[in-house]
């Protein structure tokens, strides 16, 4: 049996709306990155089906294990961004810090796979110019690459000025961390799209 007390408080809670995590500058700005996305997924998609044999051949000459190495940093990267947001709600600031700081080495390592591969490719003979497949590859993947090079540096910025207390409070210390973790979760899900597209689909 619920006291009326507890009774009132669910039903307080309930009425109480979902809010999004972090700022909404954020998740305007994260809209429109993602629409910059799906414009040129599209026309990836666009181009994959008048020439099929040309991406099958292309797709065939890359290197899915680094695919795959740098899929687990990003997810390994998400991470330690989402513990370090649950460790600031619950006022741990040290923790965030160096959960971002972890989750930005994490980026650090897809960079550095993808710097490989494209000098593998690069050795090869491959480029932008070489076919309609490689433009987009080394377009969409550099243009992705640019954007966990953003999210680092969110990251970072985020965990030194909590570092530094620069923070007035706990829920500006929150909404900062929940809005350097919603742009980072972002790229992570650009490239859960873009990995089977370009390593895995024949």
């Amino acid at each position: 049996m619920h006291s009326p007390e507890s009774v009132l408080d669910d039903t307080k809670s309930l009425e109480q709306p979902r809010q999004l995590p972090g700022d909404l500058a954020m998740w305007c700005f994260i809209l429109a990155e993602l629409l910059a996305f799906l414009l040129l997924l599209g026309s990836m998609a666009f181009a994959r089906g008048h020439w099929s044999e040309l991406f099958s051949a292309g797709i065939a000459t890359l290197h899915p294990e680094a695919g795959l190495i740098n899929t687990v940093f990003l997810l390994t990267g998400s991470y330690f961004a989402a513990n370090a947001v649950h460790q600031a709600q619950a006022g741990n600031r040290k923790a965030l810090v160096w959960g971002f700081i972890l989750a930005s080495a994490c980026g650090l390592l897809y960079v550095g796979v993808k710097v490989t591969e494209y000098s593998m490719l690069f050795a090869d003979g491959y480029n932008l110019r070489s076919s309609t497949f490689y433009f987009f590859y080394f377009f969409t993947t550099f243009f992705h690459m640019a954007h966990v090079l953003i999210g680092m540096l969110i990251l970072l910025v985020v965990a030194w000025r909590c570092h530094k207390g620069h923070y007035a409070n706990q829920e500006k210390a929150r909404m900062a961390s929940e809005s350097a973790a919603s742009y980072w979760h972002m790229v992570d899900l650009v490239w859960l799209v873009l990995f089977p597209l370009l390593y895995v689909l024949p």
